[in-house]
């Protein structure tokens, strides 16, 4: 586990040092990086008063990162050290007296920062920051949105005084103390053909995992049957001394996950694989209203229905002999064809747009017209975050009925959530979308795969917090950054392809993967599961949403239209969704309260 504050080189900053296990100096002896860390996960080196530190994973050495310092003048020339290095890592590094703080693309390591008396702060995490932050209730309102807000709301630390760096950008702090984002990175263009870009991909995982298994003498994998953790699990097979892959016991005995993954493990004989039985692991709410002993309050946890599964799962592996972790999250944000990138392509010469809209049409029953009308649709994506707000009430069932061609899925409150908590949230999208904001890329298609794998590594940073807490590091390569350069880089044509499933990945892997499990094209849903454990947990979830109910107290959420929900569960398990948000807020609120974090002072207005 990783957590750092940088300071600029001045004597205010100094005092904000504060005390800290491990540190680095700058060249004049005062404190330039504090904070907690294993001196495994680091990599530092110095070239006269200036040096460079990565913590994380990174496919670079001391002796490298020494070469390199002594021929850069500027943090700008480490633009091309951070553009080839394989791995996902914080990299902070101070030249000519001037600071570079920088994370990845996909935020699994961000960068927040904060500024008191004029002098910016950086660090690892917003609690690591110093000064008194209260919660902003307007974006709480907003974080109530399911399945999750788009960015850049999603982003915006909950914390005032308190701002996340930009995509694509490092924070550059300078002599004086004053830091700005600097931007450094843009997404490709999509224009590798399919053959070209899936050996771009399979170099990029494979160096992806072997970062990450290299000195390591045993490594843990998920091996659910999907397509995603399988290809980590035959890459990791070549690279670690000794592999062991978990793999949960559906609720659903229809699943077909299991089938998968036992062809999997039959190809993969060197390995040991643990099965997590259904009878004796936790199960999603799981633990959900029992306080977290170390709380971990930076926001909401997207994935707080399966906390106690995480930590059952990292226990686990350590028992095992494995202290760090690969997940196949990431995959689907960039390998699944994504219906948005119709739009480019119908923009598009030769780019195909007619058959692949006939072939969607057939897959999600789309009427000719509403098709054409909605491929048509330029709005900007200010534009189109503003109009957001207007629907964010409407009624959940209708979301996918129609087909829609904007920069994201469709938003939407649950019905529990009160008028006064839409007006803040439906406020804050029509102020973020006349404020001139710009997409994370400007084709549609590659803003939503990077915006979802920004709220993938916003996830998996959150994880690998709660199992290092078991000695486990929680690993998701599919979301590093050359990792995420390869998938945006292939012609939009060859990844939207409607007859095939996950078509970029399946050609990477070939050759490395069985042909015979590259030839699923079915996904597992996990509807049974969500039933089944609302049964289980539901007087826990109740009591969630009694009268002492945080969110209630704000003025945000009717807990009686919260307890019918709970009572009476949907037939459909698209209206459950916003479930996981709202009850991610609330145990986030009581973990604020408990850890002595200031609460927030001024409620949501009444109407």
């Amino acid at each position: 586990m990783v957590e750092f504050r940088v300071l600029p080189d001045t004597a205010a900053a100094a005092a904000m040092a504060g005390p800290a296990a491990s540190r680095f100096e700058h060249a004049s002896g005062r404190p330039w990086i504090v904070g907690r860390w294993e001196r495994e996960s680091v990599v530092s080196a110095a070239c006269g008063r200036d040096r460079v530190v990565l913590f994380g994973p990174a496919d670079t050495a001391p002796d490298e990162l020494e070469r390199v310092l002594a021929r850069v003048r500027s943090v700008r020339d480490l633009d091309a050290l951070c553009g080839r290095l394989a791995g996902s890592f914080h990299l902070v590094a101070s030249v000519d007296g001037r600071i570079r703080v920088q994370g990845s693309v996909s935020t699994v390591r961000q960068v927040f920062h904060t500024s008191l008396g004029g002098v910016t702060v950086a660090a690892s995490a917003p609690t690591s920051l110093p000064g008194d932050h209260r919660v902003d209730e307007e974006l709480l309102a907003a974080r109530l949105v399911a399945p999750w807000p788009p960015w850049p709301i999603s982003e915006t630390p909950l914390w005032t005084g308190i701002e996340a760096v930009p995509a694509g950008c490092y924070l550059e702090i300078g002599a004086d103390g004053r830091g700005r984002p600097v931007r450094w990175w843009t997404p490709p263009e999509p224009h590798l053909p399919l053959a070209d870009g899936a050996r771009r991909v399979r170099r990029a995982l494979r160096d992806a995992v072997a970062v990450r298994a290299r000195g390591v003498k045993t490594i843990s994998a998920d091996l659910s049957g999907g397509m995603d953790s399988t290809s980590l699990c035959f890459l990791a097979a070549a690279d670690a001394d000794r592999l062991v892959t978990t793999r949960w016991e559906a609720v659903d005995h229809a699943d077909e996950d299991r089938h998968w993954a036992r062809l999997a493990a039959a190809d993969l004989p060197s390995a040991e694989h643990l099965v997590l039985a259904r009878d004796t692991a936790p199960t999603w709410f799981d633990g959900i209203a029992a306080p977290d002993p170390e709380p971990d309050v930076e926001g909401p946890f997207a994935w707080i229905r399966t906390r106690a599964r995480l930590t059952h799962l990292a226990r686990r592996v350590a028992a095992a002999g494995s202290a760090s972790h690969l997940t196949g999250h990431g995959g689907d944000e960039l390998f699944l064809g994504n219906p948005l990138n119709l739009h480019t392509l119908a923009r598009t010469r030769g780019g195909g747009a007619v058959r692949h809209l006939r072939a969607y049409r057939a897959m999600y029953r789309w009427r000719l017209l509403p098709a054409v009308r909605a491929l048509l649709n330029g709005d900007t994506f200010g534009g189109w975050l503003a109009a957001s707000a207007g629907t964010l009430t409407d009624p959940v069932r209708e979301v996918g009925g129609a087909p829609a061609f904007g920069w994201g899925i469709a938003y939407r409150l649950p019905p529990w959530a009160t008028a006064d908590a839409a007006g803040a949230a439906q406020t804050l999208f029509r102020r973020i979308g006349a404020s001139g904001v710009e997409p994370l890329a400007p084709l549609r298609g590659q803003h939503a795969a990077l915006q979802d794998a920004r709220l993938c590594g916003d996830t998996i940073r959150r994880v690998d917090r709660l199992t290092s807490r078991e000695g486990v590091a929680w690993h998701a390569p599919f979301v590093d950054d050359r990792v995420i350069e390869a998938a945006l880089a292939v012609r939009l044509r060859d990844t939207t392809m409607p007859d095939r499933y996950k078509p970029v990945l399946s050609a990477a892997m070939a050759g490395i993967v069985p042909a015979r499990i590259l030839g699923r094209a079915t996904k597992s849903e996990y509807s049974a599961e969500a039933y089944d454990s609302l049964r289980r947990h539901r007087a826990d979830l109740l009591g969630l949403c009694g009268d002492d109910m945080r969110l209630a107290r704000l003025g945000l959420v009717d807990p009686a239209a919260l307890r019918a929900v709970l009572e009476a569960p949907p037939p459909s398990s698209l209206t459950l969704m916003p479930l996981i948000s709202t009850f991610a807020c609330e145990t986030w609120l009581r973990a604020v309260e408990r850890d002595r974090v200031p609460h927030p002072s001024n409620r949501v207005p009444h109407s």
